[in-house]
């Protein structure tokens, strides 16, 4: 049985952990209350561009450069949306093993033919594909230390660009959708093409709009903004879904904390009893061996 000294060493280094998981706690809680009003402003807007595209994709003959989709695609681009720190429970490793698992299923033999391209958002996201011999063609470490729109409107202006010149046939992104503090959604979807399927409740199919100057010409500016709007929009799901795992995380491990201390503190006084019962009875032989 360990001595007094280490079980008092061991309970002082767990509330000193206690501590810190707490405080990481209110701090994740904290970002998460503004990180979900963010998600939720932005979701209708990303809905009704969408619903505008649609309509005016309806209106002309036309084809847009970005929605032109591709039979048989043989390069495809992948943006996989992780976290910079850890500490957030399964968030990416969960996510990590669903995209991988859809790739072996959707693009079977595309990574050993180099057909398929990654490009990852976060540390964490990163390190996992850059040593698992992905074509990584483009790291970005340390993005939500500072998470902005102009960020984001880089890197799908560079996807846009590299979509439209023919370089990549396809483009997908992965990301963990918000649902609740404790749950997330993994989303594999397809950012690039734009695709138009209709939906049965579309509110534009009963009103007849005239566009100005014409849908095709809105069609070539409106695009880029929903692709832009997508990718954000994606960012701040993931964003949302870090906190509030963390925020889980954290409650977890406080409440670990406790359990562990009670053990410990079960474990001392058993120790000390067994320390002071011990000392009795040298005492008593002791004054036995006297009177003897």
């Amino acid at each position: 049985m360990a001595n007094l000294r280490e079980i008092r060493d061991r309970i002082s280094s767990v509330k000193s952990t206690q501590q810190i998981t707490k405080a990481m706690k209110m701090v994740a809680a904290a970002r998460l209350r503004k990180a979900q009003e963010n998600v939720l402003a932005t979701r209708p807007y990303v809905a009704g561009l969408q619903a505008v595209i649609e309509k005016l994709s309806s209106s002309t003959e036309s084809q847009n450069v970005f929605m032109k989709e591709v039979e048989n695609p043989q390069n495809v681009l992948l943006i996989v949306i992780g976290s910079d720190r850890g500490l957030c429970g399964g968030f990416n490793s969960n996510l990590f093993r669903f995209v991988t698992d859809s790739l072996k299923e959707r693009f079977p033999g595309f990574k050993e033919n180099g057909k398929l391209s990654v490009i990852t958002i976060g540390r964490k996201a990163g390190d996992f594909f850059g040593k698992r011999d992905f074509k990584v063609v483009m790291k970005n470490n340390g993005f939500f230390d500072n998470l902005r729109f102009d960020r984001s409107a880089e890197i799908s202006a560079e996807v846009a660009a590299a979509f439209k010149s023919g370089e990549y046939d396809s483009v997908y992104i992965a990301f963990n959708e918000f649902k609740s503090v404790i749950a997330q959604n993994r989303i594999f979807t397809k950012l690039l093409p734009v695709s138009v399927d209709k939906t049965e409740e579309d509110s534009f199919d009963n009103i007849d709009y005239i566009f100005e100057p014409n849908p095709a010409q809105i069609l070539d500016n409106i695009i880029p903004l929903h692709i832009n709007m997508q990718l954000w929009r994606a960012l701040l799901e993931s964003n949302a879904s870090e906190q509030g795992a963390r925020m889980a995380a954290m409650d977890n491990a406080t409440e670990n904390a406790k359990e562990i201390i009670g053990h410990l503190n079960l474990s001392y006084n058993k120790a000390r009893q067994a320390a002071i019962t011990t000392e009795l009875s040298e005492i008593v032989s002791g004054a036995e061996a006297l009177n003897g």
